[in-house]
């Protein structure tokens, strides 16, 4: 099979009646010339939905969860009346009902048991896909295209890390070869559930955080796509958050190490997951805007002509806490200490966003989202029990009035006096440094500072580093 492209549709981009069919027209465009498959995400907010009412299910509160089912069922039922005529209405609308009761057993269950297994939840919240890929499978099947929907769970496979998946991808490719390969030989166009797969022995997984843009990624890899298509609701990968930077610009072209970069520092781009699948065989990525779908996007790839010299664009988070350990005595070992923590780190499936030492004090800290917070202090206060019980570590101390700045470019390795420019920059706006990260790379600069100059921060290095410059 030759040029086939597979292109993903997130939940903005899924979220109404309307925007289904404008998703549906842009298949058709590709369709009409090549072998295209489709990864859709279920239509906006109803993941958050299926996750509330399961909360309600463990707090034994059914009126909850039977309100939650009717609203799920009503907004399903209002967009297949729009999309939808004749017989291939009540058909469509059967089958929706069916999936909605196989999440209303779940939730049932849940209720009883008074408890969430992640197995249950991952079978649950995937239902938002199941229904979303149902409906535009049938609006385009409306349009004369012989397409028809996909449970990714019958394709990705993976391992049983309940809630945060990793695909096994020679399995994986085997099925895909099997099942999607044919079909898309056939000119068939098959609508795939993203974020979700299942383990070897048939129980659901999902793909954790960015798992539907993970799962198109996973699928252009194992059928030798010539091109991924992400579809969003913004114009691109922009040099910086607009809603800071008034002249942030779209990207014309970036590196996968730099999209991965922006990502794991707090941009709204692909997750670093996502690219993994890609890099190796070097297929393209468009990230596009299906609001705006004559704008052209940005493209990931291996390499950049746009790469230059300096920095491509700068991103923050706030979200984040920034953790510090400080042995109290010089019989502890600051090296100990630290290859200790980051261990207890591992075991919680932390990522850590920059880390930062101290050589004659031995003291270091590391920067984590706030969301992992309570389970690695937990960890890190069981690792160092006995010292922080006999006095030889001060106690952790956690911040939270912090916020994460980085600055990305695969051109700024070697570049002398970018860095000074960096910090006389964010000092000139009066905000204070508190922790420096860099790599042996040069990829990224991370720079911690308090939550209150994050924005202020941003602008200045955005300003001073031209980022604002057209490519």
């Amino acid at each position: 099979m030759t040029d086939l492209v597979v292109m993903k549709f997130g939940g903005t981009s899924m979220g109404s009646a309307e925007r289904i069919k404008g998703a549906a027209s842009l298949c058709l465009e590709q369709y009409q010339h090549r072998p295209v498959a489709v990864v859709v995400s279920a239509m906006s907010k109803v993941t958050d939905l299926l996750l509330d009412t399961l909360r309600h299910a463990e707090g034994g509160d059914s009126a909850g969860v039977n309100k939650n089912l009717a609203e799920l069922t009503a907004r399903h039922h209002a967009c297949c009346a729009e999309l939808l005529t004749g017989p291939s209405r009540e058909t469509t609308l059967t089958k929706l009902d069916e999936i909605i009761a196989e999440f209303a057993k779940i939730a049932s269950g849940v209720l009883m048991l008074g408890e969430r297994p992640p197995k249950s939840v991952d079978e649950a919240i995937a239902v938002g896909e199941r229904l979303s890929s149902t409906l535009i499978a049938a609006y385009a099947v409306s349009l004369g295209i012989d397409a028809y929907a996909v449970n990714a769970r019958d394709i990705v496979v993976t391992d049983a890390v309940f809630g945060n998946a990793s695909p096994l991808i020679d399995q994986t490719r085997e099925k895909a070869q099997a099942i999607l390969a044919p079909a898309l030989q056939d000119r068939r166009l098959p609508f795939v559930t993203g974020f979700n797969g299942a383990t070897l022995d048939g129980r659901a997984t999902t793909l954790g955080r960015g798992g539907s843009d993970f799962s198109a990624a996973i699928l252009a890899a194992v059928l030798d796509a010539s091109e991924l298509w992400i579809w969003t609701d913004v114009d691109g990968i922009m040099s910086a958050d607009p809603r800071l930077v008034a002249n942030a610009r779209v990207l014309n072209e970036i590196t996968y190490r730099e999209a991965a970069e922006l990502a794991y520092n707090g941009a709204k781009v692909l997750h670093p997951r996502t690219l993994a699948p890609l890099m190796e065989k070097g297929i393209p990525v468009w990230s596009k805007n299906s609001f705006n779908p004559a704008f052209p996007g940005t493209r990931i790839v291996r390499e950049s002509r746009h790469s230059g010299s300096g920095p491509r664009a700068v991103t923050s988070m706030t979200n984040v806490a920034l953790i510090s350990l400080e042995p109290a005595s010089a019989v502890l070992s600051g090296t100990k200490v630290m290859a200790r923590a980051i261990d207890a780190l591992a075991t919680t499936n932390a990522e850590v966003l920059a880390l930062s030492s101290s050589s004659y004090q031995q003291n270091f800290c590391f920067l984590i989202r706030q969301s992992e917070l309570p389970a690695v202090t937990e960890h890190l206060e069981e690792a160092f029990s006995l010292e922080l019980a006999h006095g030889y570590m001060h106690p952790i101390d956690v911040d939270l009035d912090v916020g994460l700045l980085a600055i990305v470019g695969e051109g700024m390795k070697g570049l002398a006096g970018l860095a000074g420019r960096i910090f006389t920059a964010i000092s000139r706006e009066e905000v204070n440094i508190i922790a420096i990260a860099q790599g042996s790379s040069e990829l990224t600069i991370a720079i911690v500072v308090r939550r209150a100059g994050i924005d202020k921060a941003v602008r200045a290095v955005h300003l001073e580093c031209g980022l604002g410059l057209p490519n």
